[in-house]
């Protein structure tokens, strides 16, 4: 197995990693899909306000795309269909019965890799399918190169996949199988952690990867292993989607049912969660953190999930909930000029980063600085090990350079990519916003 070791990035040491402990989680009364959770589709439905549908009934399609099915993950009556401006469709959400029933597919005799697209598309987990260019859900009328799926998580307080897919893994070896008959498979390893359930897979080429976040990054793997050029289609999955998808394949049934990580340092007892698609998070989240200062819930890590509430539905890729406090309480006595040992500091410049050696800190959501003209100081380079240049990258982005954005990488980057560059940018510049938006104008423009 080839290692690549990786110098540049940024292991950020945060509190409140979970224990490995699976927790049960309550089945609420009415679960909820959200189209705007895929990336690069426009819904049309397919059922009304009243109709039956069961675990894995089609509620919608990709209009573009109509054999690209999303469907239910529970069996119940859809209970509303809620709308926003221009009547956009905001979410469906169905009445739960209590015990599912589940729609019938026949995954036997899967001969080529047409068959197993077809059959992902009709069961609705094409979903978990990503592409590069553009991190939006894969193009099927595309024929990939490879397909990549890193095997570990580096960022903040990821979960283990090693504990979390414990005993997975004669699915995932049938998910590789299947998939292996569309493009050659690439996972990606963790050089200084040993996981049985990947390492003994076959029909696949590993790569292990020794270095900080963001190692476990799939846009970093990629860039070093077969890297994406114009013309050029990579799909990308997640490793527990993976197991999913070969759990479907061995008997046929649409469970869209995981285990998501709650951790953080505002977090009780930070453990792992079974979870299905389309609960509301306050279903994992609801007395399990400490209430006393007003918290920031994200959905996914620090670096790159995004603000939920507690009535929100994770997204069907989220594998953790992160909890750190807001920090709007927080008044700190003459701020930066103070020694401070209770933050860390990427550039050393508080006491902390001398005295307190190894040491978990409580993060909060401040940002702690506004935002100015962006300045290039070279910070970004020290954080992202591709072979890109990240500072001019961002600037042809924010001017919408087409031709720029081509020549320097673009088809190569998802937002994941540059959360350190947004989480040391000196300039305090929503980098991941502007990564999302000048993908989706790429792909609208170039499509």
């Amino acid at each position: 197995m080839t290692t690549i070791k990786l110098k540049k990035g940024l292991d950020i040491p945060l509190q409140g990693q979970a224990a490995q402990e699976t927790m049960g989680v309550s089945r609420p009364d009415v679960f909820a899909v959200v189209p705007d959770h895929f990336a690069g589709i426009t819904p049309r439905l397919v059922v009304h306000e009243g109709d039956r549908v069961k675990a894995g009934t089609p509620l919608f399609h990709d209009k573009a795309h109509e054999a690209m099915n999303f469907v239910s993950p529970v069996s119940g009556e859809v209970l509303a269909i809620n709308r926003g401006d221009r009547r956009k469709v905001m979410s469906i959400t169905i009445k739960a019965d209590t015990q599912d029933e589940f729609e019938a597919f026949d995954t036997k005799n899967l001969a080529d890799g047409e068959q197993v697209k077809q059959l992902l598309l009709k069961a609705g987990l094409w979903m978990f399918i990503k592409q590069r260019p553009y991190d939006v859900i894969a193009n099927p009328d595309k024929q990939p190169k490879a397909i990549f799926i890193s095997g570990f998580d580096s960022a903040p307080l990821a979960p283990d996949y090693a504990y979390v897919l414990k005993g997975q893994g004669s699915a995932l070896q049938t998910a590789v199988d299947a998939l292996s008959k569309i493009a050659k498979v690439h996972i990606g390893l963790n050089a200084r952690q040993h996981n049985v359930e990947l390492s003994s897979l076959k029909n696949v080429d590993f790569t292990a990867f020794d270095g900080p976040h963001p190692a476990g990054n799939v846009g970093v793997q990629i860039n070093h292993v077969n890297p994406v050029n114009k013309g050029e289609t990579v799909w990308t999955i997640n490793i527990q989607d993976l197991a999913l998808i070969g759990r479907f394949l061995q008997t046929g049934k649409v469970d869209l049912v995981k285990l998501v990580a709650l951790t953080g340092p505002m977090v009780i007892e930070p453990k792992y969660y079974r979870y299905r698609y389309g609960a509301p998070a306050g279903q994992i989240v609801r007395g399990s953190v400490h209430n006393e200062i007003p918290l920031r819930i994200v959905s996914g890590n620090v670096l790159s999930g995004h603000q939920i509430d507690l009535d929100e539905v994770l997204e069907p890729t989220a594998n953790q909930i992160s909890v750190i406090a807001e920090g709007s309480d927080t008044h700190e006595f003459m701020g930066w000029i103070m020694p401070r040992f209770n933050i860390f500091s990427q550039n050393k410049t508080v006491a902390s980063a001398f005295l307190c050696g190894k040491k978990d800190f409580e993060y909060d959501a401040r940002m702690l600085g506004g935002r100015r003209a962006i300045i290039v100081s070279g910070e970004y380079d020290k954080v992202l090990p591709m072979d890109i240049l990240p500072e001019y990258l961002l600037k042809a982005m924010i001017a919408g350079n087409l031709d720029k954005m081509e020549q320097l990488g673009a088809y190569e980057i998802a937002p994941e990519d540059m959360a350190l560059c947004e989480y040391v940018c000196t300039s305090k510049m929503p980098v991941q916003a502007i990564v999302r938006q000048a993908l989706d104008n790429m792909k609208k423009e170039l499509e």
